[in-house]
């Protein structure tokens, strides 16, 4: 398609709805973590064939053209200053030397979807139509009154009767038009509804084009607003989010969602569930004053808005439990309450192999007191298991927030303990758990995670064959055998930030322990301290190393273990990349391509260090 055409989003509205949050903010600077509405519209909108790209401005105006003019879209921009509100309808009028010359789309500065805009375009072009109205099935919105053909019939949820093999549908806040429409538009204020209906009135063609199943979202209420920035934690993979301004996050303790924009430094304990912390200013004080503990609230420059629960979250809820976790696994995690106590309700598949292994990893760890969940009640039938709530502030997460260098060190000794306990003391006892000392680390499993890399990451993600390419496997086989001979303990098999819950007092709790083998300790080194979810300094690091040799010395010579140590992380490196590719393009979890960047360059940092032995494997991670 050659055709350019011109865009118009509107944004000079008051907000009134989101009182008293657009007494402080334009609703279009509105952050969904940290990156304003208007931003995300004009990233989509900007993926056509744009000529000129309008914006109307009356509310809070010098704030939103602050915005523009600092933004990389401000040469592609023209403004329009209404002295008054003029509507839906009058502001397109008063653009109308701007827009008169081409097609143009209109895309209110209020909606989050994920809408085609190029296959809304293009139906339009394909059309007769003076209009394309974007439109789904959306109950609490629906009153468009489409005939047959899916033409505009009618507005109003009242209208009579619906044309015979009619429909009625919501209008998403997206349209095409011909610039032949604003003639149906009055000089002055008028809605752009009157606008379809007179065009109808007159013989012209109002079409529709049906988007139901895609994402949408309208940020017209503080619970609205507050779900869009949910579902954009959910569809990055994330709980939280902490803005790196962000100071006094000892003080923090993190539950549920949470979102604290730019500017806030805790003073005092504050704990938050579901909430969502504005930007306050650094000069501000943002913490004075504030509740020490927050629960689905939307807090700003002097006030805090109290939000609906099940509306923000979206989560069905069945006898009071709520979905939980955001990882990788095809298991269901709920909170519910035990009595007075939050605890944490497992259930898996009927088919699920693990759950019989977690159900009695879970009683062998707690025997020699390894920090699990403690088990409250098992159904072996219906495959559901009931643990103890281990928080949602997993390390990954306890990262987010600014720590300062002991702190983190602090923390990750305490890791390091834990996991030493299970390389030794654990593993000195694992004759009582026969389920987990015949599951074994061996050659066979090790090439199923290469072969998993290869398959899934190189081929599946990066579009390389190997077929051609026998030294790789030759190679491969090698670091397999190698990685095998490696005196086994019990390992955890994924040991990484995202599980390691890390509870308010500083306490840790493993969590995600059911693929546990027994196989080389370094193994679970590599995952926790060249963990693509989180970089450590590389002295950090080795002071890190030296710390768990330490506590293992008397199981292993010190430089054998640091042999042992290389080979497994280029195999750890292999087993994530292949991970990072099935859950994206196999489960379609596409967030955990973030994770591949840093994946990638740990891999290619190590088998830069072992080139002369594995050199076609080299060869094949330098392409990538």
């Amino acid at each position: 398609m050659n055709k350019t055409i011109n865009i118009f989003i509107p944004a000079a509205g008051f907000g009134e709805r989101l009182r008293p949050i657009t007494f402080h903010f334009p609703k279009p600077l509105l952050p969904i973590l940290s990156q304003p509405v208007l931003q995300k519209v004009l990233e989509r909108a900007l993926n056509l064939p744009v000529d000129k790209l309008g914006i109307n401005l009356h509310h809070m105006k010098e704030a939103i053209e602050e915005w523009v003019v600092k933004s990389p879209f401000s040469k592609k921009i023209t403004l329009f200053h209404e002295d008054t509100i003029l509507g839906t309808g009058g502001a397109l009028k008063n653009a109308e030397g701007f827009l008169g010359n081409s097609t143009f789309l209109v895309h209110n500065s209020d909606i989050l979807s994920d809408i085609n805009l190029q296959e809304l375009l293009e139906r339009h072009l394909s059309s007769e139509n003076l209009v394309t109205l974007a439109v789904h099935d959306y109950p609490e919105f629906n009153n468009v009154v489409l005939d047959e053909n899916g033409f505009l019939a009618g507005i109003g949820t009242g209208f009579k009767p619906v044309p015979e093999n009619g429909a009625i549908a919501a209008f998403t806040g997206i349209a095409v038009y011909e610039p032949e429409f604003l003639k149906f538009l009055p000089v002055g204020a008028s809605s752009v509804v009157d606008a379809w209906l007179k065009a109808v009135a007159s013989g012209c063609r109002v079409g529709t084009f049906n988007v139901n199943g895609c994402y949408w979202s309208d940020i017209g209420t503080p619970d609205r607003y507050a779900r869009a920035v949910i579902d954009a934690l959910r569809s990055d993979g994330e709980t939280m989010y902490i803005h790196t301004s962000t100071r006094g996050c000892t003080n923090i303790e993190l539950n549920g969602y949470a979102v604290v924009e730019e500017g806030y430094v805790f003073g005092g304990p504050v704990s938050l569930k579901n909430c969502i912390l504005l930007p306050a200013g650094l000069s501000q004080g943002p913490s004075q004053g504030m509740a020490s503990a927050l629960e689905n609230c939307i807090i700003g420059p002097g006030f805090e808005i109290h939000l609906n629960e099940s509306e923000i979250t979206a989560v069905s809820r069945e006898d009071d439990r709520h979905l939980i976790g955001a990882g990788g696994s095809d298991r269901n995690y709920y909170r519910i309450k035990r009595g007075n106590r939050s605890a944490v309700l497992m259930e898996c598949m009927h088919n699920d192999p693990d759950f019989e292994r977690h159900i009695e990893y879970t009683k062998f760890f707690l025997k020699q007191s390894i920090p699990v969940p403690e088990l409250f009640e098992v159904d072996p039938d219906e495959r559901k298991a009931v643990f103890e709530d281990a928080g949602n502030t997993s390390l990954y997460n306890w990262l987010k927030c600014f720590r300062n260098e002991e702190e983190i060190e602090k923390l990750y000794r305490r890791v390091i303990d834990t996991l030493a306990s299970i390389h030794t003391f654990a593993t000195d006892h694992v004759d009582i758990c026969p389920v987990l000392k015949k599951r074994i680390f061996d050659y066979e499993y090790f090439r199923w995670e290469t072969d998993y890399f290869i398959e899934r990451f190189i081929e599946d993600i990066r579009g390389i064959q190997t077929r051609d390419l026998p030294e790789i496997e030759d190679e491969l086989n090698s670091l397999a055998f190698k990685a095998d001979s490696f005196p086994k303990t019990i390992i955890h098999r994924d040991f990484q930030s995202q599980n390691i819950m890390v509870r308010s007092d500083g306490t840790l709790i493993i969590i995600d322990y059911q693929g546990a083998r027994m196989g080389p300790s370094a193994y679970d080194v590599a995952s926790i301290l060249w963990d693509p979810y989180y970089r450590l300094k590389n002295d950090m690091r080795e002071r890190l190393v030296d710390f768990y040799i330490s506590k293992i010395e008397d199981k292993f010579d010190a430089d054998y273990f640091r042999e042992t140590l290389l080979v497994c992380r280029l195999q750890r490196h292999m087993q994530a990349l292949g991970a990072y590719g099935f859950l994206s393009s196999v489960k379609g979890k596409k967030y955990f391509l973030k994770y591949v960047p840093e994946g990638l360059r740990l891999l290619k940092e190590d088998i830069s260090l072992l080139k002369d032995e594995y050199p076609e494997l080299h060869k094949l991670v330098a392409r990538l």
